[in-house]
């Protein structure tokens, strides 16, 4: 097998649940091929770096061997190969979550003496 279809590799590497939801993925571009958006029928080849994003994780994988046919999770780790940058920055966002530094902390809705200042704020410039 020299090539195969990005969407099918991704469901076989086990990014993805269904074919389908790997279609959805590289549509809506959270799957780039050597930092560009591609289409689901696009063919990967060994060596190929993939940039994928799953939830609030963006994995960079470099293509190690290729399959159409989904097998167990230790043989679809074999497919490929994720950079140290991307292991490390994957680690440190995760922290950043754990100790809930990501995202804005408030009270809830602003109350109205607060939707009055905003609302001068946002005059003001």
């Amino acid at each position: 097998m020299d090539k195969v279809r990005i969407d099918k590799w991704l469901w076989a590497a086990r990014f993805f649940k269904t074919r389908s939801l790997a279609k959805s993925a590289i549509e809506g571009g959270k799957v780039h091929c050597h930092g560009e958006r591609c289409k689901p029928a696009r063919e990967v080849r060994v060596g190929d770096e993939l940039q994928i994003r799953c939830g609030y994780d963006l994995r960079t994988v470099v293509i190690e061997a290729l399959s159409d046919v989904r097998r167990g999770a230790p043989e679809a780790q074999k497919l490929y190969r994720e950079t140290e940058e991307s292991l490390r920055k994957r680690e440190q966002e995760a922290q950043l979550r754990k100790a809930g530094a990501l995202g804005i902390r408030t009270d809830g809705r602003p109350s109205k003496k607060q939707r009055r200042q905003l609302d001068q704020w946002r005059d003001q410039f």
